[in-house]
């Protein structure tokens, strides 16, 4: 083992957890560096609280090897590994005071009693708790509490504490205060955090690094300024902060088009006439008089004071911007927006139409998605041969009523593109399907799903 691999406390190395037929985590790398905050941030059921347990102990890798401290763990007992967990409710014991709940682990141990005060009265000064090792734990406020559940983690010298959403139950501004708070300890202990939330805010303030998840994978690893000014895909671009993001054309390098307007950028290797997403940060977009500098003109629809800035959403021929600004303009005002080219951030799109396994039953019928399709008369291929079938985002209809779809489905993710929702809907074949679409969905909608015989594509395999 080299130095630059010893410096890694934790390595997840192809890990995945099922549940029966659902995969709650897909083939998890992930490596943490000694004495790192890392934070694990996602959506409610992206998979980043199981992938927690499965380092703490308490659910077992389906697939995998997990190593802590260069120890392979993953079978090892919850009580055997050099982790401890602050959990969300803290799980303090109400009939024992604070001095008694910090010192609950070491007393098992069989510790002697000098040995226990001295480390209970040392993880209480390191959580600025002091003076309360005789109050009554229900006697305290929800972030005495949470120092408290902290002091019982650290007092056994772990070399790593996970931390399960532990500020979700207190209020926004002792949350505030918190997040301050765990930032110090973390520097004053000198060991691993590793933090789950669902809170983009929280994680870009405490976390050295952030590993993002959607759907029991990890869509990007980075720092909080890499993660916002970088995003790898628009799923993260949109879940971490606001974004406006757009679909584009690379016309050459330094040179992209959308809303139909070239601008320049700075970024380069895409190729020439290449589809691509483009993200703008509202924060990134100057707003100011209708003028000869302006690159694109629209007219304001709302204005909202959010106290250190107005958020105006602008409307630009058929495309809505979403604009934070210090100046403020009025509904119906008539402005002009720039951007300048490094603030224009180009991803790669991640698929350009749907794509499906499918097998050609007869010239005219085709079967994927768990249905047989009408289609348009096929010649590339011989009935019962394995084909690809191709399906563009706005070729799909969806429906308000399950029953009249071709197949079933679920909205999973809404991503707001300027003029459309594309949305990613898990059909009940638990294969996803793109559309694009100006209808408005919510999320969790169940909808039925239809594809006209005009819109398929039968592709030989």
């Amino acid at each position: 083992m080299n130095m630059q691999e010893e410096d890694f406390i934790i390595e997840i190395r192809n890990v995945s957890k099922f549940f029966g037929e659902k995969t709650a985590l897909e083939c998890i790398n992930l490596s943490v560096r000694k004495g790192e905050f890392v934070t694990i941030l996602g959506p409610s059921g992206c998979g980043k609280t199981t992938l927690l347990r499965l380092l703490a102990g308490f659910q077992t890798v389906s697939e995998g090897e997990i190593r802590i401290a260069g120890k392979e763990i993953t079978q090892t007992p919850p009580h055997k590994r050099p982790v401890n967990t602050v959990f969300q409710k803290y799980a303090l014991f109400p009939h024992l005071n604070v001095y008694d709940n910090i010192a609950f682990g070491l007393k098992l141990k069989k510790l002697s009693k000098a040995v226990i005060e001295r480390k209970v009265r040392g993880s209480l000064k390191m959580v600025g708790m002091t003076d309360y090792e005789f109050r009554d734990v229900d006697s305290l406020s929800g972030g005495q509490q949470q120092r408290v559940a902290i002091a019982r983690a650290i007092v056994n010298e772990p070399e790593v504490l996970l931390l399960d959403e532990p500020l979700a139950a207190l209020d926004l501004k002792m949350r505030k205060d918190m997040q301050m708070e765990l930032k110090e300890m973390h520097k004053r202990l000198g060991i691993t955090f590793v933090y789950v939330t669902h809170d983009q805010e929280e994680a870009l303030t405490l976390s050295d690094t952030i590993v993002v998840m959607s759907d029991g994978k990890i869509q990007q690893i980075g720092t909080p300024i890499d993660i916002y000014n970088e995003p790898a895909n628009s799923f993260v671009a949109d879940f971490i902060g606001e974004s406006n993001i757009l679909n584009g054309t690379m016309i050459k390098d330094n040179l992209v088009r959308f809303c139909d307007t070239n601008f320049e950028c700075v970024d380069r290797g895409f190729g020439e006439q290449t589809p691509v997403d483009v993200v703008i940060r509202p924060e990134d977009i100057y707003i100011f008089q209708q003028s000869d500098a302006a690159q694109l003109t629209g007219v304001v629809q709302s204005t909202i004071f959010k106290g250190v800035h107005y958020e105006m959403t602008v409307l630009c021929g058929d495309y809505e911007f979403l604009v934070q600004d210090y100046h403020h303009f009025e509904v119906g005002d008539t402005v002009g927006l720039l951007v300048k080219p490094m603030d224009i951030h180009i991803m790669h799109k991640e698929r350009l139409c749907n794509t499906f396994e499918g097998k050609l039953l007869d010239a005219e019928h085709v079967e994927f998605l768990g249905c047989t399709f009408a289609c348009m008369p096929v010649s590339c291929a011989q009935p019962g041969e394995k084909v690809s079938v191709e399906v563009d985002f706005n070729q799909i209809i969806l429906q308000d009523n399950e029953e009249d779809g071709a197949l079933t489905g679920e909205v999973r993710f809404i991503l707001y593109k300027g003029n459309h929702y594309h949305l990613t809907v898990l059909s009940d074949w638990d294969e996803l399907v793109y559309v694009d679409t100006n209808d408005v969905w919510d999320d969790g909608d169940r909808v039925g799903i239809t594809i006209p015989a005009e819109a398929i594509r039968v592709v030989k395999c």
